[in-house]
Order: structure tokens, then sequence, then C-alpha cells
């Protein structure tokens, strides 16, 4: 007969639960590439993926839609990063997704040397509408670069006895992963960016050959990624494959379309061939145009 958890394993478990129910409810892509970890470091992502969620949902919408001003949204965003630190320090949270993530953090070794980073960047979505290309980089630094290296944390370390640093070529190709996400992103929702939230990550139009100049860098951080991913363990190889193919079909769907166009995204059918490609071959396509 099976056991049924109690106590802190059963709050664990179901703080695991909540973390999973977030990815569900917010992303197809990062989902379908989640499902197909291994068992040994999918829990973990999805809490990293869940916490990052979270905070971003205070910045972009879901706050002021509830009636927070920019003050108080800081106020709340300065509260999450203060108890998911001491969530990491004491091993527990009355709130579940912060517990799920503090756990991940605990045992993969994610510090504040990330989670500061990320927080950071979050609060600059509230008072910061204009980015130039120095702060364009501190902002994907801090939103996206850094969570591809808590997803390597996990990566490496979930179900190790002590966590371990990641090589610097895994880290190098999870910077890049992650800064062509975010690249991708900005390209995509331009016009939501603009109209809905009045902010420019892109530093002015984004149109010809400026336009090209983007998805050109997002294209050579798709390489450099595609050429660590063989580096990884066994178990993360086809989740991160597909990750990366998705973003580099949604490269190659932005070269082909105008700025004014409906949000570029990737058919499920097109979709379901690049997952079966990567549980084929565990490897990304390396032609990214």
């Amino acid at each position: 007969m099976s056991r049924t958890p109690t106590g802190l394993e059963l709050y664990d478990r179901t703080a695991r639960d909540a973390a999973a129910a977030v990815i569900s409810g917010y992303s197809t892509s990062f989902g379908l590439a989640c499902r197909l970890l291994g068992p040994r470091p999918r829990p973990h992502v999805r809490n990293i993926y869940a916490l990052v969620r979270v905070a971003d949902e205070v910045v972009d919408g879901p706050a002021a839609d509830a009636g927070l001003s920019p003050d108080r949204e800081r106020e709340v965003l300065d509260a999450l990063e203060r108890e998911t630190s001491a969530a990491i320090e004491r091993g527990f949270s009355a709130n579940l997704i912060v517990h799920a993530f503090a756990g991940t953090a605990r045992e993969c070794g994610i510090g504040e040397d990330l989670i500061a980073p990320f927080f950071a960047s979050m609060r600059t979505d509230i008072d910061t509408a204009r980015h130039d290309a120095r702060s364009h980089d501190a902002y994907v630094y801090g939103s996206a670069e850094v969570v591809g290296l808590m997803c390597l944390q996990a990566f490496v370390n979930a179900g190790a006895a002590r966590p371990a640093p990641a090589s610097p070529e895994l880290v190098e190709g999870a910077r890049r992963l992650g800064a062509a996400f975010q690249d991708v992103n900005f390209l995509r929702d331009l016009d939501d960016d603009a109209g809905r939230l009045g902010r420019d990550y892109l530093g002015g139009a984004v149109e010809g050959s400026r336009r090209v100049e983007v998805l050109d860098r997002i294209d050579a951080d798709l390489a450099v990624a595609a050429a660590a991913i063989p580096r990884l363990p066994a178990d993360c190889r086809r989740a991160v494959s597909t990750a990366h193919d998705l973003f580099a079909e949604l490269s190659r769907r932005l070269r082909r379309t105008s700025t004014r166009q409906r949000r570029v995204r990737v058919p499920d059918p097109v979709k379901a061939a690049i997952a079966a490609r990567a549980v084929i071959t565990s490897r990304p396509r390396r032609s990214i145009r």
C-alpha cells in the first residue's frame, strides 16, 4: 500500500503541485518543454518558473488591474523578495509558491547572486518605460539570463548531496539561451508592450535593418546555446532542445513578418513536431534560419 504523506512532506508536495498549476495555466511552450524533463529536475524547474511568473505578474498588469499603484506594486514585490530570501534561510514559507522555490534553491544552490538581479529587473518595470542598449542588457540579464542560470543549477544539482557550480560552457549557454528567449518575446510583444504597458525594451523603432540586427543577435545567442546543450545531463537535453528549437522557429517566423502583424506564434502541430524531433535526437537543430 502506498503511504499518504503528512506534515512537512504533504506541505512540500502541495507546494510543488501549486507551482505546477502556475506553469500549466500560463505557458504552453514552456510547459511542453518542462514535461520533457526527467523526473529529477522537472519539479525544480516548475518551482523556479512559478516564482518568476508570480513576480512578473506583479508588474505586468494583474496587480494594477486590482487597483495597486506603482508604489504599492513595489511594496508587494519587495515583500515577495524578502519572503523568498527568508524562506531559503529558514526552510519554510506560508506562501506555497515561495516555499516550493525555497526548497529548490536550498537543494540546487540558487543564491542571492541570482535572486537579487531578478527582482531588480522586475522593479525596473515599475519605473522605466524606455530602455537604451545598456539598460536593455542589464534588464535582460536580471529578467532572463539569471532565470536560465537558476534552471541550470537545477539541471546540474537536483538530487545531489551538495550543489556544485556548472561549467563555464554551460553557464554561457544558459545565459545566451535566456537572452534569446527574452529578445524574441520583446519582438513578439512590441505592440502590446508599447500600447498596454507603455514600455520600449528595444530602444526605439525596430524596423528594417534594426529589426534584422536584433534577429541576428537572437540567432547568434541560439547558436551558442545549441553548442552547450549536449553538455547538459541526459535527462535535461530533450527539454532544453525543444525550448531552443521552439524559439528558433519563432525567430524564423519573425523574419518573415512585419512588426504590425498579429503576435507570431508556433502552431500546435509544429510544436509537436519540434518536440518529437527533440525526443528522438536529444539535440537542438543547428540551422537557425
